[in-house]
């Protein structure tokens, strides 16, 4: 039998939501061993003069714990 956790994490980028998860899950990975998945809670933009100048995602990051 595995258990998994749940990590929530925010992260932000200039170029699009893809781009965002992405580095996400790339920087969990450093962090967190056995990373299973990932399930993006929320999105959001931020806007300058009616252009979107990032995007952030709120994400959790499910990972196995060791035996």
């Amino acid at each position: 039998m595995s258990v998994a956790k749940v990590s929530e994490i925010s992260v932000t980028s200039s170029k699009s939501f893809e781009d965002a998860i992405q580095q996400g899950i790339a920087r969990s990975v450093k962090t967190l061993r056995n990373v299973k998945g990932a399930w993006v809670k929320e999105q959001h933009v931020r806007c300058d003069e009616g252009k979107i100048v990032e995007y952030q995602v709120n994400m959790m990051v499910t990972f196995i714990i060791d035996d």
